[in-house]
Parts: structure tokens; sequence; C-alpha cells
């Protein structure tokens, strides 16, 4: 039913409103002393949990109880490679390689990743082509259609995989390039301090398994890697290929220059941090310009109705009472 907006009617509301608001400013400025701020004992908490995941972290990196970075791979797996005489894939330099930058390394991931891309499409291809052909047999579609759509989720089953790899890829290089800076600012103290550039890579690894534990499992398979392997470039190799980051490359190039040619490794060091730092400041200042652009939708949907409401609603309220 319509409402009557007679002059006391209008003056009801604006009394309510009056005292709604007047109560809204009393909670606003009483509401610090009704509800103390915990800030300080949220920190302390969060301390003592920060702390708590970098030791168990660290223990399970470097306990002795920890398991091995190579597995065998299930039995399963490597009989289905075998049988369909896919042996000749687990050579793959590219899949190994790809595998290695996700964190996986023996061949059991290989075996396992082959068999899955083996597996999930006839697994797929089982289960939509039931659903649609038995499940969904009442709904007015040609078989054409029906069978196209199988045969697309089964394609992107044999894709998934690969798929999965790479979003485990850029999540590993998206925390070893936030950890990168502040590892390479603990291996210039540890270098200048006077240890050695294997004690000094061992402590890092140890101080940042808390922040990146991807970050420092690396470190130290590079630290055994220069133990006994016969040729330290080859170390600094291997570790640039794991990560596949440039900036880990340019650490790697200026340490095999240290090695070749007597050079500073401090001074490469203070300069590789310093470019580091301003790398990862350019991408947050990036994200911080992208910001404006990203909000202008969610403001016109949610906030100019709400603007217009409260601009034009006393107009409407005014014209309706004069009406």
């Amino acid at each position: 039913m319509p409402i009557n907006l007679t002059p006391t009617n209008i003056n009801l509301l604006i009394a309510a409103m009056s005292a709604i608001s007047a109560f809204l400013a009393v909670v606003l400025v009483t509401w610090p002393y009704l509800m103390p701020d915990t800030l300080g004992a949220r920190m302390r908490q969060v301390r003592d949990e920060r702390e708590a995941i970098r030791k168990r972290e660290r223990s399970k990196l470097f306990g002795n109880g920890s398991p091995s970075l190579r597995t065998e791979p299930k039995k399963i797996f490597k009989d289905l490679v075998h049988r369909l005489n896919l042996l000749g894939e687990l050579n793959d330099a590219a899949i190994v390689k790809r595998l290695r930058m996700a964190g996986y390394r023996g061949q059991s991931p290989v075996v396992t990743f082959i068999a899955a891309r083996v597996i999930l499409p006839g697994v797929m291809f089982i289960v939509v082509a039931f659903y649609a052909f038995v499940v969904l047999k009442q709904l007015p579609y040609p078989a054409l259609v029906k069978l196209s759509g199988v045969m697309a989720i089964t394609l992107l089953g044999y894709y998934a995989p690969g798929l999965y790899l790479k979003n485990r890829i850029g999540k590993r290089q998206k925390a070893i390039r936030r950890a990168w800076p502040d590892a390479l600012d603990l291996l210039l103290i540890c270098v200048e301090s006077g240890m050695g550039l294997e004690s000094a890579l061992a402590k890092v690894a140890e101080e940042v398994v808390g922040q990146c534990p991807e970050l420092a499992e690396e470190l130290k398979l590079l630290t055994a890697e220069l133990s006994y392997l016969p040729e330290r470039a080859k170390a600094y190799q291997n570790l640039a290929e794991r990560t596949g980051l440039e900036a880990v490359q340019a650490l790697v190039i200026s340490l095999g220059q240290a090695e070749k040619y007597g050079t500073s490794v401090g001074l490469s060091l203070r300069v590789l941090a310093q470019e580091s730092r301003d790398r990862r400041m350019r991408v947050a200042e990036k994200k911080a310009a992208a910001l404006p652009p990203k909000l202008t939708v969610p403001m016109i949907l949610f906030f100019m109705p709400v603007l217009f409401a409260i601009i034009i609603g006393p107009a409407i309220i005014q014209f309706q009472a004069a009406r």
C-alpha cells in the first residue's frame, strides 16, 4: 500500500534518522573504550606461531627422519609405463626439467606424470560418457553434441597434469622470488663476516626455511652439489635450471665469474641484493598502479547506486510531499 508522506510522518522520519545517527556517532566514539585493541597480544601470537612453523619446517627439511628427495615409483604406474612402451618418455629432458622446477626429483615423479597423462583421459572419458549418454539421455541433445563434449573433456584430461605442473612451477617461483632479496642479504652478511661460501649457503638455508621452504631446499641441494660435483660451475647451473628465475641466473653468473677471475663475491652480492629489492619494489608498484582500474567496475556496481540514492532520495521525498 502507498505510504502517505504527510509533514508529520516526514518529521518523524527525520527524527528517527537523527536518533540513529546520534546513536551510531556515540558508538563510534566509545568503541575503542568498549572494545580495547588487542594488537599487542595478536602480534605476540603471530610471532610465536611463526617461530613454531619455522621450527617445524626446519625439522622436516633438515631433521634426521626427513624423507628422501628421490622415491621409488609406484608399481602400478611403473608397470603401466612398461606395458605401453613409454620408457622413452622417462628420458625426455623437457619433462624432467619441468618436474625439477616444480620440486619433483628422481624417476618416480616422471613415471607418475607419464602414467597420469595416460590414465586421466581414459577415466574422464568413461565417467563423462556414462554421465552424458546414460544419466542425461532424456535431454534433447544430438548424440554428436554429446560426443563432442565427451571428447573435449577427454582432451582436457590429457593436458590436466601439464596444467597442474605449470601452476605448481608458478607458485614455487613466486615464493622463491619473494624471499630471494632477503636470502641475498643474509648471504652477504655471512660472506662478509668471514664464512666460506658453502657454510654461508647452509646458514642461509637454515634461516630462510621458515619464510620459504622451497628456497631453503634449493640452497641445501646447492650446498650438497658443491661438496661432491667435480665442477662447481655445474652446481651453480643446476640451481639456475631448477628455479628458472633471472635473479638466480644472475647470481650464478656472478659466482662463476668470482671463482674464475677472483673478483669480490661480497661486492657482487651487494649489487645483486640491491637489484633484487628494486625489482621487488617495482613489481609492488606495478600492482598498486593496476589497482584503480580494477576497482572501477566494483565502484560503479556497488558505490554509485548508493551515492545516487543518497543524493536523489531527499529530492524524491520532497517532490512526493509537495504533491
